[in-house]
């Protein structure tokens, strides 16, 4: 087998390369580029699950980033147990191959409980008295300890939030992708595995922040251009061939949609009173939505429902489509952790998960990052309130009721969703927003586009070679 390393540049498309990215240039002339066709939804946790299975949603089961859970009543976001992912891994196909076969996994989702042979995730602890310890989840544990040492502690403000992607006092802009390469290097000089599958997300948070059109955006190709350019080399000179590939393409939009808002009016809706704030109680509601991205997962508790609501969904103006039984299945995603309808949003437009119609009635979580509590995923959490007269002031007011031990909120995110000015999830209009995937091998790329479920056997020949 092939010793190999696949780099995972989220974001990166074919419209980014130029100037900017003489790197990735420098590699793509040693080599050749394929676009993918994307996975849908094209989001993480689909797209990622769907590389590393070869399957579609229908069979993985990972149908987003996260869905409502129908006998729980509740909606589950960004889990990581990779016993949710079905279908066989590449690793363990790779390894019944040969048992010599080692996979290392960095920060790819579904990363706790896996069959790979070593792992690294973004994992907080949870005391009891209601804080968040930020830390990382290690496989086999003893890891944890050994490369916090040399590496220092992941900066994890610097992965999500308002600090991932803009200089702050604490962390340079690529602080966290910083800190996962030279997580690889420190892998791949512990354990030389065969496959190393790494995470690189600095560019997925300025295109959805400020938008692919913005020029500020030449800094952050710049910047992951530096950080894979230094992986290629160090893994070039290791012999081990590389894979440059990413997972979606961002493009721009202005207009968020807020179909729990519409449901409401309806009176589809229930809404919980908890300590005088709103909090929405999807079991409770006839129908609800669970917003992720580009995509927003319909669940109906009253199947009655199920025409009224479709059409008012299609009236809505950001909305381009929506997927019933038949289309779901044309689509590859008709798994019964799927809405029972699926709105897919116009390329100019994303889904909320905004359910209150009174910004003084916003659950204390809205505020916050908080990407486990809130019922969809919430881009907004990439800003700090604008509308706040001295940001830095509250944020060190908060830190030192932190650390003297007091309960208190971040409450630092706004409630204005418009100024979200990138998404992904649905499939892009122009092939220039398709992902991309690069590779050293010409001679093992069977074609100039293949789709997402195809991806695994470009990763599975590389290593095979």
């Amino acid at each position: 087998m092939k010793r190999t390393a696949v780099l995972n540049v989220v974001g990166l498309t074919a419209r980014h390369l130029g100037d900017a990215t003489p790197a990735i240039g420098a590699f793509l002339k040693k080599g050749a580029r394929m676009t993918i066709v994307p996975a849908f939804p094209a989001v993480t946790c689909t797209a990622q699950s769907t590389y590393l299975t070869g399957l579609t949603p229908s069979q993985h089961g990972i149908v987003g980033n996260g869905w409502y859970n129908r006998e729980l009543a509740e909606v589950q976001f960004w889990k990581q147990s990779n016993h949710l992912v079905h279908g066989r891994k590449i690793w363990d196909e790779l390894r019944a191959l040969d048992p010599a076969f080692t996979c290392a996994k960095l920060f790819w989702w579904y990363n706790m409980y896996s069959t790979a042979d070593f792992s690294i995730t973004p994992r907080p602890m949870y005391p009891a008295d209601g804080s968040k310890v930020f830390d990382i989840y290690t496989s086999p544990l003893s890891i944890r300890s050994e490369i916090k040492k040399e590496l220092g502690e992941f900066p994890f403000p610097a992965f999500w939030g308002p600090a991932a992607g803009v200089a702050s006092p604490q962390f340079r802009p690529a602080a966290a992708t910083e800190w996962i390469a030279e997580s690889a290097k420190w892998i791949e000089d512990k354990f030389h595995s065969t496959l190393s599958l790494v995470y690189l997300p600095h560019l997925d948070y300025n295109l959805q922040r400020i938008g692919p059109e913005d020029s500020r955006i030449g800094q952050d190709l710049s910047a992951i251009d530096r950080i894979v350019g230094e992986l290629l080399s160090f893994f070039q000179k290791r012999e081990v061939q590389c894979i440059l590939m990413s997972e979606y393409g961002i493009t721009p939009v202005k207009q968020p949609v807020h179909l729990n808002r519409v449901f409401r009016e309806k009176g589809w809706i229930t809404i919980k009173d908890e300590l005088g704030l709103e909090i929405l109680d999807c079991g409770a509601s006839r129908v609800s939505a669970v917003a992720d991205h580009q995509i927003a997962h319909v669940y109906l508790n009253d199947p009655a429902l199920e025409k009224p609501a479709r059409n008012l969904i299609e009236k809505q103006t950001g909305v381009a489509r929506v997927l019933g039984r038949e289309e779901k299945a044309s689509f590859g995603i008709d798994h019964p952790r799927a809405g029972d309808l699926i709105a897919v949003a116009s390329e100019n437009a994303w889904f909320t998960y905004y359910y209150w119609m009174d910004d003084s009635l916003a659950p204390d979580f809205a505020r916050t990052v908080d990407i486990h509590r809130k019922p969809g995923y919430d881009p907004v959490e990439l800003f700090v309130d604008p509308a706040l007269k001295f940001p830095k002031l509250k944020i060190l007011k908060r830190l030192l009721q932190k650390k003297l031990g007091f309960r208190m909120l971040m409450d630092l995110v706004p409630l204005d969703a418009t100024l979200v000015k990138g998404s992904h999830g649905a499939r892009p209009a122009s092939e220039l927003d398709y992902p991309i995937l690069i590779s050293e091998r010409p001679d093992l790329l069977p074609s100039k586009s293949i789709s997402a479920t195809d991806v695994y056997k470009v990763i599975k020949q590389h290593v095979l070679s």
